[in-house]
């Protein structure tokens, strides 16, 4: 029986970002289930452009410490840019001030101690402790941005996927910023380029970390309506 708007609005309003998770591994059908959830996003004249390498096991812990000595020695090789003050100094940076406070607020760290914070932006590469992580790889096609507009919709699914099962992620920025040491573990060409990866598994309900719920803008902020009547009137 097709999910009901119920069941699908609990879904999503539900879905959050798990930053600890439990070690144990997920079942082979699980991941294959949450796959072929995925493969059914839209894309861009269908071309499906995605490539996903799925880590776990002994090569996940190899990755891992080959992405920490990596940030150790600041190899940074992103294949896309990132840099806070491309936000500029409204609202985009606003927003990503408050989720960074939200998150080491929960996790009891003060804005003063930075040695913390860097310490706890380095679990990133240790995947939060999920025993997966989903590498999202791209194509070259352009500019990239329909391309990357495609990924961002298979990934929806993917963390949705999760959410339906009772499972958790977390998709990472981080990740995708030491691009070529992803592609030299995992012998993976360079045509094929690191968009962030999503690190999954069963969210440890104990870790204060998975207590908080990232806060929305209210839909005015970012809705326009043209002759659509009634749509944001207050409830």
């Amino acid at each position: 029986m097709p999910p009901t708007a119920t069941s699908f609005t609990d879904i999503a309003r539900s879905r959050r970002s798990v930053r600890r998770f439990l070690p144990d591994p997920l079942s082979p059908t699980v991941i294959r289930g949450v796959l072929e959830d995925a493969q059914t996003a839209p894309s861009n004249c269908n071309v499906q452009p995605w490539t996903v390498h799925i880590v776990s096991g002994a090569v996940r812990d190899t990755l891992s410490k080959e992405l920490l000595k990596a940030d150790e020695e600041e190899l940074v090789s992103s294949d896309f840019t990132f840099d806070y003050a491309d936000f500029g100094e409204g609202t985009y940076l606003e927003r990503a001030h408050s989720q960074a406070a939200t998150v080491y607020q929960a996790m009891g760290i003060p804005r003063s101690d930075r040695t913390a914070r860097k310490t706890a932006a380095r679990e990133n590469l240790n995947f939060y402790g999920a025993p997966h992580v989903a590498f999202l790889f791209m194509p070259a096609f352009g500019d990239g941005v329909r391309v990357a507009g495609d990924i961002g919709m298979y990934a929806q699914n993917f963390l949705l996927s999760l959410t339906a099962r009772g499972l958790g992620g977390v998709p990472q920025t981080m990740l995708g910023l030491y691009a070529d040491t992803v592609r030299e573990v995992l012998d993976i060409p360079q045509d094929l380029k690191l968009l962030f990866g999503i690190s999954f598994g069963t969210a440890d309900q104990t870790a204060s970390i998975n207590s908080f719920r990232m806060g929305r803008v209210p839909l005015e902020q970012n809705v326009v309506l043209h002759e659509t009547p009634g749509v944001l009137d207050k409830r």
